[in-house]
């Protein structure tokens, strides 16, 4: 498996590098060199490697919401607070909303089921967006209103409700006996424990970094293994059945709580994850790319591309309404809009449940869910990339 691991990663570079060198988003080289090495096409990635997947994804999603954590403080959280939790709902729901509507009446798909469907399409992938928010901060673009932050902390939350609510059409067509109501209050229940438990963990780091001598490469295992621990108790079926918790969530909270009580030492872990994140991406890229089956994608047809289209225009107009009245002028609304379109993590990891719990459209479902990955992953990225410049300021005093 390493000799494996060792040409996907060489291959992965080789690609970023040359998607790089033609001005396209280098992520998307290594989602492509996924596709290709995957099972779907060449087969080369090791089983071995391919049954580790879903972890080795959330490892990677986890460095990349410590580092998001590591960028807010206390100050941005107050300027983007509002406008971020209506951008982590609003634009979903209306994108789930007019899927569903859309399957419905194009697809004669019976409600629960067209349900399922709008809510798995309907999440945006931070896996996509966040890593690319990082960098225009990092370069001071948008910062002035801190349209990157907002975008990033927006995405992450994004996918908490989309997940929800699919629950929620997945628990009524399976009859798990739980109510509407008692699955829609789990969602600020999960969100609530998933804060406290990530502010407290970020408090007693920051306590222990304060306290015992280490190096800065001790600092980034203990506090992933903190972050990893964390996100794990959202598996336990005990924890899950009487509270959940929103992990990802509490990942950044984490990040968070460090940098407000220790700002010299974030600043360092951040510089550290950063360099941890070049490895985790390649990961991340090439195993979200190795889950896409393009046949199945091309099984969706015309209709299947209409359906996404017709949700990205719903999202696009739950975006607007989320900034409605906010400070961003038309500018920095469009590039929101743009940013939220990509696709990826959530429907590699549940566009096949439906099918596996037996719903007669399983393999639509699927189809649709890997096609919105193949559409909107690499038009998102490339917009992002290309409109970035011209739609957000770049403020010098920001930049590195």
């Amino acid at each position: 498996m390493l000799f494996n691991l060792a040409i996907i990663t060489v291959a992965a570079l080789l690609m970023n590098r040359i998607f790089e060198f033609i001005k396209i988003p280098g992520l998307l080289g290594m989602i492509l060199t996924g596709i290709i090495l995957g099972p779907y096409c060449l087969n080369f990635i090791s089983p071995l490697l391919l049954n580790i997947s879903a972890e080795l994804r959330t490892a990677a999603l986890i460095v990349i919401l410590i580092r998001a954590g590591l960028g807010i403080n206390r100050e941005t959280l107050n300027k983007i607070g509002v406008p971020a939790l209506k951008m982590s709902c609003i634009p979903g729901i209306l994108e789930g909303l007019t899927v569903m509507l859309a399957a419905h009446h194009l697809l004669s798909l019976p409600w629960l089921e067209a349900g399922m469907m709008g809510f798995i399409i309907a999440a945006v992938s931070p896996a996509v967006v966040v890593p690319q928010m990082l960098e225009l901060k990092k370069h001071g673009f948008g910062q002035n209103r801190e349209v990157p932050t907002l975008l990033l902390a927006g995405a992450s939350l994004d996918n908490i409700f989309a997940i929800t609510i699919f629950g929620v059409f997945l628990s009524l067509f399976s009859n798990t006996g739980q109510s509407i109501m008692s699955i829609v209050v789990r969602l600020p229940l999960g969100i609530i424990a998933g804060l406290a438990l990530g502010l407290l963990a970020g408090y007693l780091l920051s306590g222990l970094f304060k306290k015992f001598e280490m190096r800065d490469t001790k600092k980034v295992i203990v506090f992933l293994v903190a972050a990893i621990l964390l996100n794990s108790l959202e598996g336990f079926k005990n924890i899950k059945n009487i509270l959940p918790v929103a992990s990802l969530l509490g990942v950044m909270a984490m990040g968070f709580v460090l940098l407000e009580r220790n700002n010299e030492t974030a600043n360092r872990l951040a510089s550290k994850f950063g360099k941890v994140w070049v490895f985790a991406e390649i990961l991340l890229f090439v195993l979200i790319g190795a889950q896409v089956n393009v046949s199945v994608a091309l099984n969706a047809g015309l209709i299947g591309g209409l359906i996404i289209v017709i949700g990205l225009a719903g999202r696009s107009i739950g975006v607007w309404l989320a900034l409605f009245r906010s400070k961003l002028n038309s500018h920095e609304k469009l590039f929101c809009v743009l940013a939220y379109f990509p696709k990826a993590t959530v429907q590699a990891a549940i566009g096949a449940i439906p099918l596996a719990y037996g719903v007669k459209s399983g393999e639509t479902i699927l189809a649709i869910a890997v096609l919105s990955i193949i559409l909107t992953s690499p038009l998102g990225a490339i917009l992002i990339k290309r409109t970035s410049r011209t739609l957000l300021k770049k403020h010098p005093a920001d930049s590195l």
